[in-house]
């Protein structure tokens, strides 16, 4: 297991995903794969910059590790403002792009790049867990 904390600001994201794109290296992962699991983590990320500490300040742990059936655990977790992101329902990506409501999608393409997705709330703590199965 391996871990990292940094404030959560947008000026930590590349650190932070390149500590994700290690980890999913060290696993063997295909490029195709790191990439859409880099897509995943930076959506979360800048929803939680964006949304968790509208003041700013706070900071955010992001744990990989790999459990007992060979899957890729991240979590990412946070003290801000309580989100689930499984709350916000699937945009209508077959809608014209003018009648689409606003947000949303980038919850999708999560649930999409990643294999589950789940949302707790321990205490003060917001944890998001991505699993990710090997291809």
């Amino acid at each position: 297991m391996s871990k990292i904390k940094l404030p959560a600001k947008i000026g930590s994201l590349v650190e932070l995903i390149q500590f994700v794109t290690k980890n999913a290296e060290r696993l063997q992962f295909s490029q195709k794969r790191i990439q859409e699991i880099q897509l995943a983590v930076e959506e979360a990320l800048v929803n939680i910059f964006h949304y968790a500490f509208p003041e700013g300040g706070g900071e955010v742990e992001v744990t990989c590790r790999q459990d007992e059936m060979n899957k890729f655990i991240i979590e990412i977790e946070d003290t801000g403002i309580a989100f689930d992101v499984l709350s916000v329902s699937d945009p209508d990506i077959h809608a014209d792009i003018s009648d689409r409501k606003e947000g949303g999608l980038g919850i999708y393409l999560i649930k999409k790049m990643v294999d589950d997705v789940r949302y707790r709330r321990e205490g003060d703590r917001n944890i998001l867990t991505f699993t990710l199965n090997r291809e």
